[in-house]
């Protein structure tokens, strides 16, 4: 199983920036993935998330409005579009799957089956 993150990179106040997480080795039309987030000296949150079909997502308050989560079953990827970034999206970004959506409505605080290599997202200002 590999879920590789890429498109990271340095990014001015305001700006946007796509990130994309190809994934191999599962069944991924049948996974929910979501995007992470560590800042350093931070604990790791959730971003965002979308379901198996891409018919539902949710999103962390901090982000609603501004990311936009999406995904595309015949190329296995999903995507993060990042637009009117912050200071404090500054972050290695994570993408990583399972096969539940949610658990007891709980979105990111619960355990994922598979994680991926992060990419650097530093937003200058």
């Amino acid at each position: 199983v590999q879920l590789q993150a890429s498109g990271g990179g340095m990014v001015q106040v305001g700006g946007s920036l796509r990130l994309s997480c190809v994934a191999s080795g599962f069944s991924f039309d049948s996974y929910a993935l979501a995007w992470f987030r560590q800042a350093p000296g931070k604990e790791r949150e959730g971003v965002s998330l979308i379901n198996f079909r891409g018919s539902a997502t949710y999103y962390a308050d901090s982000v609603r409005g501004r990311f936009t989560i999406s995904r595309d079953n015949t190329r296995n990827i999903v995507y993060l579009q990042m637009d009117s970034v912050k200071p404090e999206d500054t972050a290695i970004y994570f993408c990583a799957a399972d096969r539940w959506y949610s658990s007891d409505n709980h979105y990111f605080d619960r355990s994922y089956e598979y994680w991926g290599q992060g990419t650097q997202v530093t937003v200058s200002t």
